[in-house]
């Protein structure tokens, strides 16, 4: 089975950064229970990529596509881009109750 190694682009890498200190302010262990389900979630990528959903408003590129990751009563949403047959780049991630991608 192909595994695909996945890679984050520093906007990504700031949106995870930005989420974390906003939960941290709030609830310590929470904070650290949504790093874990993001995490977990992103390990989905390295074998199903293809299994998420087609990302809206995409130009109707194929390849990219959005990862739901379920977190309480609302959870997370990674964009993401299948690249080759190799390597997957989440471009973003966000709240489900953020307006759209930063």
């Amino acid at each position: 089975m192909t595994r695909f190694r996945v890679r984050f682009t520093p906007e990504a890498e700031a949106d995870l950064l930005r989420l974390f200190d906003f939960l941290l302010e709030q609830d310590l262990a929470a904070a650290e229970s949504a790093r874990e389900a993001i995490a977990k979630a992103i390990e989905l990528l390295e074998v199903f990529p293809f299994s998420c959903r087609k990302a809206l408003g995409g130009d109707g590129n194929p390849f990219l596509r959005e990862l739901i990751i379920p977190f309480g009563a609302a959870g997370y949403v990674a964009l993401f881009e299948i690249e080759n047959r190799d390597t997957v780049t989440v471009l973003a991630v966000r709240h489900q109750r953020e307006e759209d991608y930063h």
